[in-house]
């Protein structure tokens, strides 16, 4: 799972493409429909998806890692509404990270990871596979040839 140049804008719903990077903000494109336009730095504030972390009892956990148990529960355990009951939320989401810290997770910041993880799932962005770096065993292959 990737989400290295996925950020989300304050002000915008939804999750964007870094396009490109100017001095007083930032060229972003809609996963849809392909289209970019201007963000200014000013106006907006840039959070790139792989730098969020969810609150643990210990630490904290990458949101890739938690967008992996959701994917991997999804069948059984389909995502809940969003906009349901935060008792809901908060019971779905300890399901998927049971560790999460309860004091500090707001109900809206599950809202916001659910809506994500929709988002995402629904233009097939997520997938279990690791985007790590290749093994060594193929490093050696590509060497021999």
């Amino acid at each position: 799972m990737n989400l290295k140049d996925l950020i989300a804008v304050s002000g915008i719903s939804g999750v964007f493409r870094i396009a490109g990077n100017r001095n007083n903000g930032l060229i972003i494109e809609d996963l849809d429909t392909g289209k970019r336009k201007f963000a200014p730095a000013r106006k907006h504030q840039f959070t790139p998806l792989e730098s969020i972390a969810i609150y643990t009892d210990d630490d904290s956990t990458e949101l890739a890692k938690v967008f992996s148990n959701m994917l991997e529960q999804f069948e059984d355990n389909p995502p809940v509404n969003p906009n349901g009951k935060p008792d809901e939320l908060r019971e779905y989401f300890a399901d998927v990270l049971p560790d999460f810290d309860r004091d500090q997770v707001s109900s809206g910041d599950i809202k916001k990871v659910i809506k994500w993880f929709n988002f995402l799932k629904e233009r097939n962005l997520l997938s279990l596979e690791d985007d790590a770096p290749e093994t060594t065993e193929a490093v050696k292959e590509e060497e021999k040839a």
